[in-house]
C-alpha cells in the first residue's frame, strides 16, 4: 500500500514563532544598548573583564541578529527545490552561534594571559557598577527567552549567550569587588579566564546538538526503542521495521517506518489504522510528522535493520 504522510499542523509552529521572534527582538535591543554602555566604560575604567564581556555581548547581539534571520527563513514555504522549506536554519544558526562564541573566547583567553603578566591598574568602582547592569539586563533577556524557546536549538543557542553573559557579569562584578577592596589588579584579567572557560563548554554543548540535529540522529530523549514497541503493540499490526526517527527542526521531530498490518484489510481499513497509529505516536511521543508505508506481508530478513534511526 502506498505512502502515507501526516501533514503536521503549522499553526502551533507559527504561534510559537511569533512569541520567539518577539522576544528576541527585545533581548536584541536591551543587549544592543549594553554592548555600548560596556565598551565605553571598559576603556574608561581600563578592565579587560569589561571588555572582554563586551566582545561576549558583541557574539550575543550577533546571535540574536543571527536567530531573528533562521526564523525569517524557517517561515518560508517549501518549494519543489526544498521540500521541506528551511526548516533547518535554525539548526544551522545554533551551529554559527557556537563558532562565534569558540572564537570570541580564544580572543579572550590570549588577552587575559598578556594581563596576567603586565597587570594593568583597574578602577574597581566604575568595573563594579557595569557589570551589576550587565547582569540586570542578561538575567532579565534570559528569564524570556527561556519561557520562548521550547525545544528549538535556535532559541537555545541565543538563551546560551545571555546566560553565559549572566555568569560573566557575575564574574566581572566578583573582580571589580578583588579590585575595590584590596586592589587586585589581576583579578580581571583572571576572571576574564573564568567567563571564557564558561563560554567554551556551553558554546561546545550546543555545537554538539546542532551536529546531531545535522547528522538525523535520533531527537535527544527520544526513545526509538520504546516507539518501535509502542506500535508493535497495537492492535491490528503484526511487525514493524525501517524506523527512522530525526528532527526536522530541532523542535519538529519526524519518523517514518513500514507497518505489516494483520489480515487482509481493505484500503479504507488500512488508512484507518494508519490514522490510528500517527495519533498515538503525537499524544504519546510529541512526533507530528509521520509518514508511514502501510504493508500486508511480512518483512524479509537480510533486507535491512528492524529499526534504525
Amino acid at each position: 500500500m502506498g505512502l502515507m504522510d501526516h501533514e503536521h499542523p503549522h499553526r502551533p509552529h507559527r504561534e510559537r514563532r511569533s512569541v520567539q521572534r518577539r522576544a528576541l527582538w527585545i533581548a536584541l535591543a536591551a543587549n544592543g544598548v549594553l554592548l555600548v554602555g560596556e565598551v565605553v566604560a571598559g576603556v574608561v575604567v581600563h578592565s579587560l573583564a569589561l571588555i572582554a564581556d563586551a566582545v561576549h555581548l558583541l557574539t550575543d547581539v550577533s546571535g540574536l541578529a543571527i536567530a531573528l534571520l533562521a526564523l525569517r527563513l524557517m517561515e518560508r514555504p517549501a518549494t519543489p527545490r526544498r521540500t521541506f522549506g528551511l526548516e533547518r536554519a535554525e539548526v544551522l544558526a545554533a551551529q554559527a552561534n557556537a563558532v562565534i562564541l569558540l572564537a570570541a573566547s580564544g580572543w579572550v583567553f590570549y588577552a587575559a594571559a598578556k594581563r596576567l603578566a603586565h597587570p594593568v591598574e583597574v578602577r574597581g568602582g566604575g568595573l563594579l557598577v557595569v557589570a551589576t547592569v550587565g547582569l540586570v539586563v542578561n538575567v532579565g533577556s534570559a528569564w524570556m527567552l527561556s519561557g520562548a524557546k521550547g525545544r528549538s536549538l535556535n532559541m537555545r543557542g541565543a538563551f546560551v549567550h545571555l546566560a553565559s553573559d549572566a555568569l560573566g557579569s557575575v564574574a566581572a562584578m566578583t573582580a571589580g569587588v578583588l579590585v575595590l577592596g584590596w586592589g587586585l589588579n589581576r583579578a580581571d584579567p583572571a576572571m576574564s579566564i573564568v567567563i571564557g572557560v564558561l563560554v567554551v563548554w556551553a558554546a561546545w554543548r550546543l555545537l554538539a546538538d546542532a551536529t546531531q540535529v545535522l547528522l538525523e540522529g535520533a531527537p535527544v530523549g527520544m526513545d526509538v526503542e520504546r516507539i518501535h514497541e509502542a506500535m508493535s503493540t497495537e492492535a491490528g499490526v503484526r511487525d514493524v521495521h525501517h524506523v527512522h526517527v530525526w528532527n526536522l527542526a530541532s523542535d519538529v521531530p519526524a519518523l517514518s517506518a513500514h507497518v505489516v498490518l494483520t489480515g487482509n484489510p481493505s484500503m479504507h481499513d488500512a488508512q484507518l489504522q494508519g490514522e490510528h497509529l500517527k495519533s498515538m505516536l503525537s499524544e504519546r511521543f510529541g512526533v507530528e510528522h509521520v509518514t508511514l508505508e502501510l504493508e500486508c506481508h511480512g518483512h524479509v530478513e537480510g533486507t535491512g535493520p528492524e529499526t534504525q534511526n
